[in-house]
């Protein structure tokens, strides 16, 4: 399956990877202490910062899984965009941003220890390091599997290698060095993927021929012709759609369990509105991140889409070139497929080139916020505590957030292993969210707006929501799941339609269990932080923001809010 390249596609990834090695060189001598490796000093502008949080997100998850996911599900692969992002991402930039930034913590586990105690920062920031390195181990999967395919290396030598390169910018210039390439990934994953869209779309007749090509596939499927060209449509039923969830699971499931513990309380994530220079700036953040995010399914997803086509009956090189388990299409394979069969030379350097940003976008992303949980949250609480001394301290926190880099990285090549065993690496990130972001969102949302809220109980609803998650995924199987990192691995008392359905639910009863959990232990326990300590960390006690309604509309957040929602709006209508 070797892609042939020739000496211009391997000239761009090179001219590439020393640019990325290059930034991270320079960046290196402002790595001085701790808060310029791991904070990025809080010094970023608001429109690199937004550019960095988007692109973080556009990593493995993004390019490869998305792709895949399209040509599994379709265009119902655009409600993790259109209802499973912007509504959280308007939520994160109005409402929790004052609150995170305001409160000068540094992580997402240490405004737990702020708003609750410390038992509950150091679950969460336990949860949060697994959490990253499987992500990331998913990241470094997906590019091992690339240079596999490109360059025709051992799948091994590629994991290292791949792991290697992103160590090296991440250990030279942390997070700076991080988001600087981030927003260097972000173009040239747009600019890498464009000509994909253009050719494969043309090459099946534009959308409408798209959709005469996939209507006997629905048909097929006993599904309805459109079935793979609408989001909402089919959605009163699980059995009517390729997803297998009814529009409750998508809406509560997805469009706010999953979607606001992603957005608004994944540390890898919030870390880049974190580093903004100004509140202003940070609570800006996500809503310039949001503009391009809700174009992204244009870029990735349709040409999933066509590869359904092209795999059932439209182009039979296509078919036959395609890695497969058993009679299923492995569809991790999706877009490299698709680099393979429509890129010419250079333009599918490009293209590659956009990919490898991509998965070192997403990798680059949680050793980051890994180093800085395990720096701060861990280290610093529980082990080696701050001296007084400053400058002694700085010092040696960025010694331990370079050591933790190095011992992310090797984590997260364990992961990778773990990562290989799913067919569908999308599945197995919203595997991992359902389990530890679900809750964690229950446990900050209530403490946000509840002052009643106690750190016990919200330590205890936390831990019991985790748990519950476990239980549920131990208990449930996907239909043709053959391994038990797809669940069923106590035993099989329900069986889901696809993977995608399981997580909905695990998430659902996550939440509604670290949610009833907090609430009726709240009323049992007794509120041990007075009001002069919540103030800033809880809605009704913080003063309101200063009037801002003098500044142009594209300037106030509340401006920025209205245009992503109508633009959202605008989209899932015209494809309902």
């Amino acid at each position: 399956m070797r892609l042939e390249l020739h000496w211009i596609d391997y000239l761009i990834m090179v001219i590439y990877f020393l640019f990325v090695l290059g930034i991270g060189w320079f960046l290196r001598k402002y790595m001085k202490n701790a808060n310029a490796f791991l904070e990025a000093g809080r010094s970023m502008p608001a429109w690199v910062a937004g550019l960095a949080f988007i692109s973080t997100n556009l990593g493995a998850l993004e390019v490869m899984g998305m792709t895949g996911s399209g040509m599994k599900y379709g265009m119902l692969t655009t409600h993790f965009y259109w209802i499973g992002a912007i509504p959280a991402m308007i939520f994160l930039a109005l409402f929790m941003m004052p609150f995170y930034y305001g409160s000068k913590a540094r992580s997402v586990p240490e405004f737990l220890k702020l708003r609750y105690d410390e038992k509950t920062r150091g679950l969460n920031a336990i949860l949060f390091a697994v959490m990253t390195i499987l992500a990331s181990g998913i990241s470094m999967y997906a590019l091992a599997i690339l240079m596999e395919n490109v360059l025709g290396w051992d799948f091994n030598f590629s994991l290292w290698i791949s792991a290697l390169i992103v160590l090296a910018y991440t250990y030279l210039g942390g997070l700076s060095s991080a988001i600087y390439n981030e927003v260097l990934q972000f173009f040239i994953i747009i600019l890498g993927l464009l000509p994909l869209v253009f050719l494969s779309l043309k090459d099946v007749g534009g959308w409408f021929g798209l959709k005469e090509k996939l209507a006997p596939i629905a048909t097929a499927n006993n599904f309805a012709p459109d079935t793979f060209t609408t989001t909402w449509k089919y959605s009163s039923e699980a059995g009517s759609n390729p997803l297998g969830v009814e529009w409750f699971g998508i809406l509560f499931g997805l469009g706010f369990v999953l979607s606001f513990g992603y957005w608004c309380t994944n540390f890898l994530i919030v870390q880049r509105a974190f580093a903004a220079e100004s509140k202003s700036a940070a609570r800006k953040v996500p809503l310039i991140g949001a503009l391009p995010k809700m174009f992204i399914p244009f870029l990735i997803i349709v040409p999933g889409i066509i590869s359904l086509a092209l795999f059932n009956g439209h182009s039979p090189d296509f078919r036959a070139g395609f890695p497969m388990a058993g009679d299923k299409p492995i569809y991790d394979y999706t877009i490299i497929m698709l680099l393979k069969h429509y890129l010419p030379a250079g333009v599918l350097g490009l293209g590659i080139t956009a990919l490898l940003a991509s998965f070192m976008s997403g990798m680059a992303g949680n050793v980051s916020a890994f180093n800085t949980v395990w720096t701060y949250d861990i280290y610093q609480s529980y082990i080696r505590p701050q001296t007084g001394n400053e400058e002694a301290d700085g010092k040696h926190y960025l010694k331990v957030g370079r050591i933790a880099t190095i011992a992310g990285i090797l984590l997260s090549i364990a992961s990778a292993y773990i990562a290989s065993k799913f067919g569908n690496i999308m599945d197995f990130l919203q595997t991992i969210f359902s389990m530890i972001n679900a809750p964690l969102f229950a446990v900050i949302f209530l403490g946000m707006f509840w002052k009643r809220t106690t750190g016990h109980a919200a330590f205890t609803g936390l831990l019991l929501g985790f748990l519950m998650a476990l239980l549920h995924h131990g208990l449930t199987i996907p239909a043709g799941a053959t391994t038990v990192f797809k669940g069923g691995w106590l035993a099989s008392i329900h069986v889901y339609p696809v993977e995608m359905a399981q997580n909905f639910w695990t998430a659902i009863i996550a939440f509604t269990v670290s949610t009833v959990v907090t609430v009726g232990l709240t009323f049992l326990t007794k509120q041990k932080k007075s009001e002069d300590e919540l103030r800033g960390l809880v809605y009704s006690l913080t003063p309101r923001e200063a009037d801002d309604s003098h500044l142009p509309w594209y300037e106030r957040p509340a401006g920025l809010a209205i245009l992503v929602g109508v633009i959202c709006i605008i989209l899932t209508i015209m494809f309902w």
